[in-house]
C-alpha cells in the first residue's frame, strides 16, 4: 500500500512529548516589570495592571468620570 498516509505518523508525534520542567504554562509576562500576574492582554498590551496604570495616559487612554 503505497501513496496513502500512514497511521503510524500520528502515534510518532505523541511520542515526542514536551517534558514537564515545572512551568505553570503562562508564557506571557509584563513587558515592563516581568510579572506574570495581573496582566492586561487586551489589544496585545501585555502589561501588568500596575504598569498599565502608570503608562495608560502616555499610550492614549483616557479616564472618564
Amino acid at each position: 500500500m503505497t501513496g496513502g498516509p500512514s497511521t503510524d505518523s500520528a502515534d510518532e508525534t505523541t511520542d515526542t512529548a514536551i517534558p514537564n520542567d515545572g512551568r505553570t504554562g503562562n508564557e506571557r509576562v509584563c513587558r515592563d516589570t516581568g510579572r506574570e500576574q495581573g496582566l492586561i492582554g487586551k489589544y496585545d498590551i501585555w502589561l501588568c495592571r500596575q504598569s498599565f496604570r502608570e503608562m495608560a495616559r502616555d499610550m492614549g487612554f483616557r479616564k472618564y468620570d
